[in-house]
């Protein structure tokens, strides 16, 4: 049986981690949490530093806060690398720019380790229920030596193209889900300013074409004023950034996003960045002065 070592416990990775060890995964956890580390240790997990699971497991995964963090973890003093060996595939799935999933690629192909961006879209509580997409980048043999893993985890994972195209297919996926927040966010202040149960509202267009996984996941949120995040507003601000990042350096210009990431940042003013981002919805009801709940506007 393969060691599977996995770096990063947080809304994301617990469930992820939890997934892989209720299958059967020989597991070793890292993460500063001390809680969380105990919960899995309980459960059968083993607890180790980064540079121990580069030593000891045959495949690792990280999922962790940004890329700056990405790269100490792997290849800092006593990171992961410092201790890795050939033959070894690496996995991060966390949110960060295609350059610098290029970069941990190049690093470790030069020490014969594999290396897979695997972004997730799906939230916490897909990442609950497992049943997360995956959209790899990277190299075939490496993704599919990680497949039985995914399988664990997500109800589906597909090698989008060479290293950095899973990121460059996460960015894209931030674009659509944000700015479909946003849209609701405008749409459903709209009617609770006109004196409409934006309830009712939902339940009338749902089945058209404006029915969507967005309009159904986030509205029952905003109406019930539930902002306990399942992706908070301060990683999808980042990933935002990231995107206009990586749309800048390819000359494309993005002028819905620009606006979302100012959006972001006004949020981030008014202290709203732990908020799930369905909290979206603020910034439009401050602009018009109303709450969105069903049955009452203010």
């Amino acid at each position: 049986m393969k060691k599977v070592g996995f770096i990063g416990l947080g809304i994301m990775g617990g469930p992820m981690a939890e997934n892989l060890l209720n299958g059967g995964a020989d597991l070793t956890i890292c993460d500063l949490n001390r809680a969380i580390v105990e919960k899995f240790v309980a459960a059968g997990a083993k607890q180790a530093s980064a540079a121990e699971i580069g030593a000891t497991c045959d495949v690792i995964f990280t999922i962790l806060p940004n890329g700056s963090i990405v790269q100490d973890i792997l290849f800092g003093e006593h990171g992961v690398a410092s201790t890795i060996r050939p033959g070894t595939v690496v996995c991060d799935c966390s949110s960060v720019t295609p350059q610098e999933s290029q970069t941990c690629f190049a690093k470790f192909k030069a020490m014969g380790v594999g290396f897979v961006d695997a972004p997730v879209s799906g939230g916490e509580p897909k990442a609950i229920d497992g049943t997360l997409a995956f959209m790899a980048g990277g190299e075939q043999a490496d993704f599919d030596a990680l497949k039985p893993f995914f399988d664990h985890m997500g109800a589906s994972a597909m090698l989008v193209g060479a290293s950095g195209s899973g990121s460059v297919t996460k960015l894209a996926n931030q674009v659509i889900v944000n700015l479909n927040i946003a849209a609701v966010s405008e749409a459903f202040v709209l009617a609770a300013k006109a004196g409409v149960d934006p309830r009712k509202v939902y339940q009338a267009i749902r089945g058209g074409l404006a029915g969507s996984v967005i309009l159904d996941a986030k509205l029952p949120k905003i109406v019930a004023r539930d902002f306990k995040p399942g992706g908070t507003i301060t990683v999808n601000h980042k990933d935002i950034k990231n995107v206009l990042a990586t749309a800048h350096a390819i000359d494309v210009p993005l002028p819905l996003t620009a606006q979302l990431f100012e959006i972001m940042q006004s949020l981030k003013v008014s202290g709203h960045m732990g908020d799930d981002h369905c909290g979206l919805i603020r910034y439009f009801e401050q602009l018009a002065n109303i709450t969105v709940q069903s049955g009452k506007q203010d």
